[in-house]
């Protein structure tokens, strides 16, 4: 996936209002820095540290309030993070089309935003046309890093979310019915080297992981390059139901 042009450089100065930050650039000083766009809802713990470097895009939609859109940071320790939570599914998306996931290569149809089980949700995914049965996917975007630990130890979610909690008790749902279920964790942070549910954070969702396992939801988790030039899905990585250290 390229970026649909350059992206701008800037240091950040604050997130604030979740979908706000101010950061300064070519044209801009400390007195008066450049309100962007956050895309991302969520605590965004570790990816948003005045000082860092980001990188935004700019649309040249003249309705828009702001025009920059907040699309990369790269942290203290030289690790691109994606913090436009968006752009997991269009990399999963561009991932599926090519058949660079194994497991999920078979299904010759790929259908996105299908509405599906009794909680009223919609399904990133919905593979058909393989051998198998049809697939629910699921995507979940991982930028949480823990520096504490020796290896690149990514969790998901970065905080409780009811939300998570309900699409996996609808992946679990699927499979009741006979059909595939995936909770694919994309990963973009390029300092993560495996994958596993935050309970430390939100125990009930890494409670209903570990139920969905029982029920045979499968759990992956795949890395994307990420530079400012663009992101692409390339490395399969562990994904196991660590628990956090002193936890």
């Amino acid at each position: 996936m390229q970026f649909s042009s350059s992206l701008c450089r800037g240091q950040l100065v604050r997130r604030y209002k979740r979908f706000l930050a101010d950061v300064i650039h070519q044209d801009s000083s400390p007195e008066a820095p450049l309100t962007i766009h956050c895309p991302n809802t969520g605590k965004m713990t570790g990816c948003a540290e005045p000082g860092w470097t980001v990188y935004f895009s700019i649309s040249d939609n003249q309705k828009r309030k702001y025009a920059h859109t907040w699309e990369l940071v790269e942290n203290q320790r030289g690790d691109f993070i994606c913090v436009n939570t968006g752009r997991a599914n269009q990399l999963v998306a561009e991932a599926l089309e090519q058949k660079r996931i194994p497991l999920l290569a078979q299904y010759g149809d790929i259908r996105a935003e299908v509405r599906y089980g009794t909680e009223g949700s919609r399904i990133d995914f919905l593979l058909s046309g393989g051998v198998e049965p049809d697939c629910y996917v699921e995507v979940k975007s991982v930028t949480l890093l823990d520096e504490s630990e020796q290896v690149g130890q990514g969790y998901f979610p970065d905080t409780e979310s009811l939300r998570a909690q309900k699409h996996v008790r609808e992946l679990i749902d699927c499979v009741k019915l006979g059909h595939r279920a995936v909770l694919l964790f994309c990963v973009l942070h390029t300092g993560i080297e495996r994958v596993s549910p935050a309970s430390h954070l939100d125990p009930a969702y890494g409670s209903l992981v570990a139920e969905a396992l029982a029920a045979g939801v499968e759990c992956l988790a795949w890395r994307a390059e990420i530079s400012p030039d663009g992101m692409q899905l390339v490395q399969a990585l562990p994904f196991d139901m660590q628990v956090k250290n002193g936890v």
